[in-house]
């Protein structure tokens, strides 16, 4: 069973479902033009979808995996497992493929997509519960 708080934070139904994959996925793509940005790398467009393939690739099976779409919104399980399963299948990804993987790199994204992928859930989360306080007194 959900806990109240969960299902008030996730309600929308599909469109909550949708917003969320969409989130998840533009942060995704902010992290991969950020780091292009900061090595001065050119192809724009095409590079950040190069970097942010494997990544979005991870998201995408954590997503599945986790069943993210029954509490898309929550902290956990959703935004825990689509920040460690865009990490881990991402590094994965870009090992198989020839890609850097440093653990520098790996501690970078750790750190930014934990700060993207969970922390707009927290941020909604923490809003939600203010709303609600609010709306009692």
């Amino acid at each position: 069973m959900i806990p109240d708080t969960q299902k008030r934070s996730t309600s929308g139904g599909r469109r909550a479902i949708a917003g969320a994959a969409l989130a998840d996925a533009a942060l995704i793509l902010v992290f991969a033009a950020i780091g292009r940005d900061a090595h001065q790398r050119g192809d724009a467009i095409t590079g950040v979808l190069l970097t942010a393939w494997p990544f979005l690739a991870g998201a995408a099976l954590a997503w599945i995996a986790a069943r993210a779409w029954r509490t898309p919104l929550a902290v956990r399980p959703a935004g825990l497992s689509v920040w460690l399963g865009a990490v881990a299948g991402g590094m994965i990804l870009r090992a198989v493929t020839g890609q850097t993987v440093v653990p520098a790199f790996v501690i970078v994204a750790l750190l930014s997509l934990g700060l993207f992928l969970v922390g707009y859930r927290l941020l909604l989360a923490g809003w939600t519960r203010l709303r609600r306080q609010g709306s009692k007194g």
